[in-house]
């Protein structure tokens, strides 16, 4: 606790620990307990969550274990064909009904009193189900939970446990355009993304929303990634990514202000294609050569939009061009997160793409890649240092380019909807993450989704006017 929350006798969330109209976030909703804990009911209970992706069950019984928040979920499919979320747990003790990562089978069977369900949830089996229960056990009732709610959207699995929550699509609105350009196919059509391998899993002793911050559009920590620029480990071995079509570029933010969802953005000129890359790989050149023509050709001037990092609140990150994974910043107490790293490729390319692009996304990403140990560096270190007595009296500051966003945003042609700030002069802002932590005080403040689908009405004040009262 805070000195001053001590004195108050308060432990959990309270009004003003979020103060977006100085741009002040008090460090205490990063290492309170009581705060970790209503976030929880608050927030990972209520939002929509990516669960997995269909590529990764793609036949009956596959089945793949995922999360949601804390909670352990079963992402499969059942024996005809249709995709279930369930709660890992059985119903009669709560042990976990699978204790295996992925694979495919036809029961799910406790191992500790052997109750077991079918792909579809059913309880199917009990054991001395006519001795000890006479037969009368109501198998129909004692099922396995499953989500409220469960959206395919173009292979992407989504969840929500509240009934009342609006749908996927309600509640992306209008990020569904930069959510697309993460599962799109790189030649334009949609839905043509497959995960590629398996996923990496690893834990960073911080808070969740540390990872979920700087994934919301961070670009004032390039100094932290100096040595990767120096080594050049893009997938030219030239420099980072794809620099060629960064450099031409608008450079923007872009925050869809009540949804909590944002992102960095670069808009190509009109009427140009980005320059090429990978030439040091002839097939692998030719094929996003060709796939950048059908991507013009069929998308028009939304083929310009060039997906970059972003954040689907809560904690969901996109990064849609090179290296084009997803993560879940899944919470695991106060003080810890397990990240976990989703890898695309388009499921009709080439084998030797596919191996070249595994290659350069091993080396970049995930707990071995370059940047991303640079980034666990800093959350590590940032957290340790905000658990103290003192460290908790003083706030972080978020004031960067506040007040300078500016709605229906337009380069040449090209609308961008939401608040955006060009970074291609300013070079850095914190609205992306003003933008998040406004959300993340609604729902904490929300009762319900009635207060939370602010959109419905049109009528509700500023959520960073609210969050600064």
């Amino acid at each position: 606790m805070s000195m001053n929350g001590a004195m108050n006798g308060r432990r959990g969330y309270r009004s003003g620990l979020v103060n977006l109209g100085v741009g002040e976030i008090s460090r205490e909703i990063f290492v309170n307990e009581d705060i970790y804990a209503e976030e929880q009911e608050r927030i990972f209970a209520r939002a929509w969550l990516h669960v997995g992706h269909e590529s990764q069950i793609p036949k009956p019984g596959d089945y793949f274990v995922s999360s949601m928040g804390e909670e352990s979920v079963i992402l499969c499919r059942d024996r005809a064909g249709r995709i279930h979320v369930f709660l890992n747990s059985c119903r009669h003790r709560g042990m976990k009904v699978c204790r295996y990562d992925e694979g495919s089978t036809t029961v799910f069977t406790c191992p500790y009193h052997g109750w077991s369900y079918g792909t579809d949830g059913r309880l199917v089996g009990v054991p001395y189900f006519r001795e000890a229960y006479h037969s009368r056990l109501d198998k129909e009732k004692w099922g396995l939970v499953e989500v409220a709610q469960l959206s395919n959207y173009k292979g992407s699995i989504w969840a929500t446990w509240d009934p009342a929550a609006p749908t996927l699509s309600e509640y992306l609105g209008d990020f569904t355009r930069f959510l697309d350009l993460q599962l799109d196919g790189w030649d334009g059509r949609e839905g043509q993304a497959e995960v590629l391998g398996g996923i990496q899993k690893w834990l960073v002793p911080c808070n969740w929303k540390f990872p979920a911050e700087n994934f919301s559009g961070d670009t004032y920590h390039n100094i932290s990634h100096r040595s990767v620029d120096l080594a050049g480990i893009g997938p030219s071995g030239a420099s980072r990514r794809d620099m060629g079509e960064r450099d031409v570029s608008r450079k923007l933010h872009v925050c869809i202000p009540d949804r909590g969802h944002q992102t960095i953005l670069y808009v190509l000129p009109a009427g140009r294609l980005p320059p090429p890359a990978y030439m040091n790989a002839p097939i692998v050149a030719e094929y996003f050569r060709h796939c950048e023509e059908e991507r013009r050709r069929r998308r028009g001037d939304e083929s310009r939009l060039i997906g970059a990092p972003g954040e689907i609140f809560p904690n969901t990150a996109l990064l849609s061009r090179q290296p084009r994974t997803m993560a879940a910043w899944h919470p695991r107490g106060p003080h810890q997160t397990e990240c976990w790293r989703w890898f695309f490729v388009d499921r009709d390319a080439p084998s030797e793409v596919k191996q070249f692009l595994r290659d350069y996304y091993i080396r970049y990403s995930g707990p071995a890649g370059m940047t991303e140990q640079d980034d666990m560096e800093n959350w590590n270190y940032a957290h340790a240092a905000s658990r103290g007595t003192i460290a908790r009296r003083h706030p972080y500051n978020y004031d960067q380019g506040r007040g300078t966003a500016v709605a229906d945003y337009e380069y040449q042609g090209l609308r961008v909807p939401g608040e955006v700030i060009d970074l291609t002069e300013v070079q850095s802002s914190e609205q992306p993450m003003r933008n998040f932590y406004r959300r993340w005080v609604e729902f904490m403040e929300a009762d319900d989704w009635s207060q939370l689908a602010t959109w419905r009405s049109r009528t509700g004040r500023s959520g960073e006017r609210k969050a600064a009262e």
